[in-house]
């Protein structure tokens, strides 16, 4: 989980309310110049105090860590062992090659490390984060908006540790927080056993072209209905007649359902470049994936149906073609042309209905 600290110094007028709302959306720290701001915050939000003047305030005690300019009140180390029951942190700027190397040390070495990089590129914080890999410490990195958040997150695929935020208005601390959980949740596949495949004649498939590189017993969740979905495999397994295609899915039929962010699904019809799906992989881990490209193409279409251990029907429109493949149990491969009934394969079972791609509790019947 991504540590989320707001910074308060910036918007007094509308400070309580910021305060309220970090609060209610459980932000993990609140960051201030003065200790009267952290006097009254409860013990489930981390006290972050950092000092505006040269001289330390008294009451370091209301502060749960603070964060310092070594230049202005001395070295962290130092600091902890007059205060032992204070964490202190290093602020570093990044403006040129010095004060990179001193970021990347602090990083290294230091239990808190609070950083701000002037220029927009991210290359800096992915030498830091580079150099800070087997460190015990955490890296707060400044940023202007949750939109820099979303990015930081991501750099260099896991990110600083946590972001450190002024809210320029009420509702930024909960759009943060949300930015900051934005990974979805793993999901319960089922055992499906296939009960006959068949040619059904010509229609649109479609792949999906995504932006990642799929790993090999990963790939997206396809099916006819909303309840029930099975697990198409990437083009990254070798094929004898065309080379491999690591980022891609050939899906299914472009009427078909799959998953993504936020339990919603979309019709294959629907995604275009910038859209985001699921990947899954054979335990049912997830990650986002950013299509790059749709290709609708008409091709010979084949039907596979399958069935739940509790009796609940999926199905499966895909191109009929031996290249097109799914996955089954412990992530092994099959070719959808040789399935046959008693197969098994991966698949998943929502269990809610849908409207619009949302889940919803209605009625509803799926043929």
């Amino acid at each position: 989980m991504k540590l989320c600290w707001l910074d308060v110094r910036h918007n007094p007028d509308a400070k309580d309310a910021i305060l309220e709302e970090a609060l209610h959306q459980r932000v993990d720290g609140v960051l201030t110049s003065s200790v009267d701001d952290l006097t009254g915050l409860p013990p489930t939000v981390t006290k972050v105090l950092f000092p505006s003047d040269e001289n330390l305030p008294e009451g370091l005690e209301a502060a749960d860590v603070v964060i310092v300019r070594p230049s202005v009140h001395g070295e962290p180390a130092s600091l902890a062992a007059k205060y032992p029951d204070v964490d202190f942190g290093r602020y570093v700027e990044i403006t040129d090659s010095d004060s990179l190397e001193l970021a990347s040390q602090s990083a290294r070495t230091e239990r808190w490390s609070v950083l701000w990089f002037r220029d927009p590129t991210k290359i800096p914080l992915e030498i830091v984060l580079a150099a800070a890999d087997a460190a015990s410490g955490s890296i707060v990195t400044e940023v202007a908006d949750v939109e820099e958040a979303e990015i930081v997150f991501g750099v260099l695929e896991h990110g600083s540790d946590g972001v450190l935020m002024a809210p320029r208005e009420i509702g930024d601390a909960t759009k943060l927080k949300a930015a900051a959980e934005s990974r979805p949740a793993d999901l319960d596949l089922a055992e499906l056993e296939v009960t006959g495949i068949e040619h059904i004649g010509m229609g649109e498939r479609a792949c999906i072209d995504t932006c990642s590189h799929f790993h090999d017993d990963e790939g997206i969740l396809v099916g006819s209905h909303s309840q029930g979905m099975i697990l198409c495999s990437s083009e990254t397994h070798p094929l004898p007649y065309m080379p491999t295609r690591p980022f891609r899915v050939n899906a299914g039929a472009l009427h078909s359902y799959t998953t993504s962010a936020n339990e919603r699904t979309n019709y294959l019809s629907e995604l275009h470049s910038g859209s985001k799906v699921l990947a899954v992989d054979s335990k049912g881990q997830t990650r986002t994936v950013v299509v790059g490209r749709m290709k609708l193409e008409t091709r010979p279409l084949l039907s596979i149906n399958a069935v739940s251990t509790d009796g609940r029907e999926v199905n499966l429109i895909v191109q009929d073609d031996w290249h097109v493949r799914v996955l089954g149990p412990g992530g092994v491969v099959l070719n959808v042309t040789e399935l046959e009934a008693g197969t098994k394969v991966l698949g998943y079972l929502p269990t809610e209905k849908r409207h619009v791609g949302y889940p919803i509790n209605e009625f509803c019947i799926e043929k």
